[in-house]
């Protein structure tokens, strides 16, 4: 009996708006790609246009081979959890999209799989290809499409992670690494990516294809703090209890008020008198609010000594995770900007007109950092489903998870402010749809 993989995404910029599918059907053995499929279909939403994507997936399939057996994989949890039968469909634009989909082949022969969207590229570029059509007035043309998988992605769907419960940190872990692995040297998405210019397995083209996924993914932000409340609003299907990532800035050190740069690659500071205060301050804000359930931090002691502080006052422990360090600042580590400016006018100038540009030395672009905490925020997601993690971290990760939960551009980064001990907050819901809920709060601290 024959065996597909299919991979299936839609989006919609809007929420209602502009959306299009992608679908991908593989050979699970060797990762070549059988068929592709792809629409622009008018003002629909999100979970629509995933609906329409698996229906074209498991079409194209069908058409394929009748009796094959197919694993459809995709990043939508809602639809995977409704077609496997786990969840009840409630919204009326659901139910027939779900009948039409499970009638194209034997239940029997059909089994479904949640990925990760650093899993799902091909199907996410296939599904901005045609929305960049639609807005050009035209419909996807194959011939046009430059979503085909590069080697390594092909590859790496023959030895598929290993999957498991949202609890299962191991497997989330697995699943990340895959996916940074799959990623290396994949061409950028279609022409409303955010980095255009960049050439094929470039780093930026592959912020370009994390860009594009986290823009169609997040398209309905404005509506997502409504979501799970209800159709009667129009926001879509409940979504239950969001993962929330309470993001907290470590406390001041002595460089914090003389604003020199300080990443992973410098001295590791440790925490001022001021900067305990600022932590012991926060510490009692959250234990007021009673609502984090673990606490993580980055393996910086800046961190560590802030995270440690609200820990303590909470009754938990601490987790140390190396993905949420601050950029490596390379040769600019210690100095102010004046400073770097100075000795290093050409390389500042660089990396503030691009997040390709790395600090001088050897340090990290943002381009390399966005890869780094997206994988991060991924797996840590997989593993706290539905809870309130409190993320002590630095003013660059931060930024990031802000960032790509607004799905706005690189440039966005030098336009927030984030106070020393300041407190934000991003909801990730099940469909994965983020909400920013808080940013640069420091009411605890007056």
């Amino acid at each position: 009996m024959p065996r597909f993989v299919v991979e299936a995404d839609g989006g919609s910029r809007g929420n209602p708006g502009p959306a299009g599918y992608g679908a991908v059907v593989l050979d699970p053995a060797s990762g070549e790609t059988l068929a592709e499929r792809a629409e622009f279909i008018g003002v629909a939403t999100n979970n629509v246009a995933e609906y329409k994507g698996l229906i074209a997936g498991l079409t194209a399939a069908r058409e394929l081979a009748p009796d094959a057996e197919v694993l459809v994989r995709m990043d939508s949890k809602l639809v995977v959890e409704q077609m496997s039968g786990r969840w009840k469909i409630k919204h009326p634009d659901m139910k027939p999209l779900a009948a039409e989909a499970a009638r194209i082949l034997p239940r029997a022969q059909v089994t479904y799989e949640w990925i990760p969207r650093e899993r799902n590229k091909h199907a996410d570029r296939l599904a901005n290809e045609a929305m960049d059509a639609g807005k050009r007035g035209e419909q996807w043309e194959p011939s046009a499409s430059s979503a085909a998988l590069d080697a390594s992605a092909a590859r790496s769907l023959s030895t598929p992670p290993p999957s498991g419960p949202p609890g299962d940190a191991a497997a989330g872990a697995a699943a990340a690494r895959a996916a940074l692995a799959a990623s290396r040297g994949v061409p950028a998405a279609g022409a409303d990516t955010l980095f255009a210019e960049a050439e094929p397995g470039s780093a930026g083209a592959v912020t370009a294809a994390a860009e594009a996924r986290d823009r169609a993914g997040h398209a309905a932000t404005a509506a997502a703090p409504a979501a799970g409340q209800g159709q009667g609003q129009g926001w879509g299907p409940d979504m239950g209890a969001p993962a929330t990532f309470v993001l907290l800035r470590h406390g001041e050190t002595a460089l914090t008020p003389q604003k020199r740069f300080s990443g992973s690659g410098g001295s590791d500071p440790e925490l001022s008198p001021a900067g305990r205060r600022q932590a012991a301050a926060v510490a009692e804000a959250l234990a007021a609010r009673g609502t984090v359930q673990t606490v993580i931090s980055s393996p910086l002691l800046r961190c560590r000594e802030t995270a440690r502080a609200v820990a303590d006052r909470l009754g938990l422990d601490v987790t140390v995770e190396q993905g949420l360090r601050e950029v490596d600042f390379g040769a600019w580590e210690g100095l102010t900007f004046a400073e770097v400016q100075e000795r290093f006018p050409d390389d500042l100038q660089a990396w503030l007109d691009s997040p390709k540009a790395a600090p001088t030395g050897g340090g990290e672009s943002f381009a390399a950092a966005t890869r780094r905490i997206s994988a991060t925020r991924d797996r840590l997601l997989a593993a706290h489903a539905g809870r309130t993690v409190l993320l002590v971290t630095h003013v660059t990760p931060v930024k990031i998870l802000v960032r790509l939960a607004l799905g706005a551009p690189p440039e966005s980064l030098f336009r927030m402010e984030l106070s020393a001990a300041s407190l934000s907050a991003v909801a990730y819901y099940a469909d994965g749809n983020a909400s920013v809920r808080l940013l640069n709060d420091t009411a605890h601290l007056r």
